[in-house]
């Protein structure tokens, strides 16, 4: 069972945004919080990572080509030539329908810098442990021979982005889609044996024990089973599994339930009946029951509800503004 894609296919909602900025120094570009998580890749050039003006989320980084960075939270921040520069709203454009990505275009006599601007939509109510750890900003700096898998999405996505081959459009929203999985990979190998998620994917116990319960979450597991399938006694099992996770295996097993459930909501139109029995619930009733406790709403309002929750990330028209959607909770 792959876990980590299981959990991404749980938290994802829509394809990501981003936008080409070519930017000449001295300037400065404001980003505002988002639902999602928003990301930059320095392409060319170097840059500052700073938060915005009062606001002390994290300390300003240095970006230098092929970094890599990941504000998974979505905190408001800026990017700027230097900190302190005066910043202007980040506002992309789209010249045409064809245009894989937004641009943003900002002149001045000095060093040009090129950034991938953008962010991912992400679900957030009850958000999953994976998301709850991400640091407010993840720096994955362009160290030869650490991560290549990361350090070869960024050179196509550069080269997709320098040359406008046949077919970029099609190519280079793959990528930046495919980016997200290169970052976490990459996170969560600087950080095995943290506590935490990376921890607890990283540890081969907790690990059986997450592939257990996400390749059958509608088995009736209980402690002791699942115990038993990451090879330790049931006592052993549910304190290194908490101490990891952050929270007790049937605690995780039941919010693993629910978020399968509202994707099938969101995905399907099998009958509430059949999406109950798919997450290990003998009636409709005392599913709902507990949908209601995660969602404050029944499984059929929540299908039916509208949940689109806009993201601060805008690309303009010609003759419109077409604002990015988020379908987060």
């Amino acid at each position: 069972m792959d876990v980590l894609a299981d959990v991404l296919a749980a938290l994802r909602a829509g394809t990501p945004v981003a936008a080409h900025t070519e930017a000449h120094a001295p300037w400065g570009l404001r980003f505002d919080h988002t639902t999602g998580a928003a990301f930059h890749v320095v392409l060319q050039g170097t840059c500052w990572l700073t938060p915005l003006p009062g606001d002390v989320a994290f300390e300003p980084v240095e970006l230098g080509p092929g970094d890599v960075v990941l504000l998974g939270r979505g905190v408001p921040h800026a990017m700027a030539s230097t900190p302190g520069t005066p910043l202007t709203d980040f506002r992309p454009t789209r010249p045409s329908a064809t245009t894989p990505f937004g641009r943003v275009s900002l002149p001045g006599p000095g060093a040009r810098a090129t950034v991938v601007c953008g962010a991912y939509r992400l679900r957030r109510h009850r958000p999953h442990p994976l998301l709850r750890d991400l640091p407010e900003v993840v720096h994955l700096p362009a160290v030869p021979g650490r991560h290549p898998g990361l350090r070869a999405m960024v050179q196509l996505l550069g080269d997709e982005l320098a040359g406008h081959p046949p077919g970029a459009a099609v190519v280079a929203p793959s990528l930046v889609d495919a980016l997200l999985v290169y970052m976490l990979r990459a996170w969560l190998s600087e950080t095995a044996g943290s506590p935490g998620w990376s921890g607890a994917l990283a540890d081969p116990v907790t690990a059986r024990a997450l592939d257990a319960i996400h390749g059958d979450p509608a088995r009736a597991w209980t402690v002791e089973q699942l115990g038993a399938a990451a090879g330790l006694s049931r006592a052993a099992f549910a304190r290194r599994f908490t101490s990891l996770v952050g929270e007790p295996p049937l605690t995780y097993l039941t919010r693993w339930r629910m978020t399968t459930a509202a994707r099938l909501l969101r995905e399907s139109d099998r009958p509430v009946a059949q999406v109950a029995a798919a997450v290990g619930y003998g009636s409709a009733f005392a599913f709902a029951k507990a949908f209601r406790r995660e969602y404050a709403t029944t499984p059929g309002g929540y299908r039916g509800a509208s949940a689109e929750v806009h993201l601060d990330v805008r690309v303009e028209g010609p003759q419109e503004v077409g604002r990015v959607e988020d379908l987060a909770r």
